[in-house]
C-alpha cells in the first residue's frame, strides 16, 4: 500500500505563489512517476503537471506552462509544485498521484487511468 499525503494549499491573491509538496510513503521499493492534478467544482479531474521517476522529463498543460513548476525532492517520492503567478482560475483543489508501474525512467503519464494511489488533496483558491 502506498500513501499519498499533500500539502501547501491556501488562500492567496491573483499574481501571487504557493508551493505544493507532495509524500508517498509505504510500500515504496523505488521511486514513481508523479503527477499534480486539479478539480474545479463541477469539472474534471485534469493533469496540471507530472515528472518521470527519474525527474529528467516533465509534462505541464498549456495553460500553466511557464508559471508553474513541477520538481522532485531529496527524498524518494516526494515531488513539489511550485505555482507562480496565479490567477483566479487556478483556483481548485490540488491532488498529487503516484504511478507505480514499471514504467521507462523518462515516461510522463498523461492520463488520470495511469495513476493508481492518490492523495486527499489540497484547497488552493486565488482572489482577484
Amino acid at each position: 500500500q502506498v500513501h499519498v499525503v499533500e500539502s501547501g494549499g491556501g488562500l492567496v491573491q491573483a499574481g501571487g505563489s504557493l508551493r505544493l509538496s507532495c509524500a508517498a510513503s509505504g510500500r515504496t521499493f523505488r521511486s514513481y512517476a508523479m503527477g499534480w492534478f486539479r478539480q474545479a467544482p463541477g469539472k474534471e479531474r485534469d493533469l496540471v503537471a507530472c515528472i518521470s521517476w527519474s525527474g529528467t522529463d516533465t509534462y505541464y498543460t498549456d495553460s500553466v506552462k511557464g508559471r508553474f513548476t513541477i520538481s522532485r525532492g531529496n527524498a524518494k517520492n516526494t515531488v513539489y509544485l511550485q505555482m507562480n503567478s496565479l490567477k483566479p482560475e487556478d483556483t481548485a483543489v490540488y491532488y498529487c498521484a503516484a504511478d507505480t508501474s514499471d514504467v521507462a525512467a523518462r515516461y510522463v503519464p498523461r492520463f488520470r487511468d495511469e495513476y493508481d494511489y492518490w492523495g486527499q488533496g489540497t484547497q488552493v483558491t486565488v482572489s482577484s
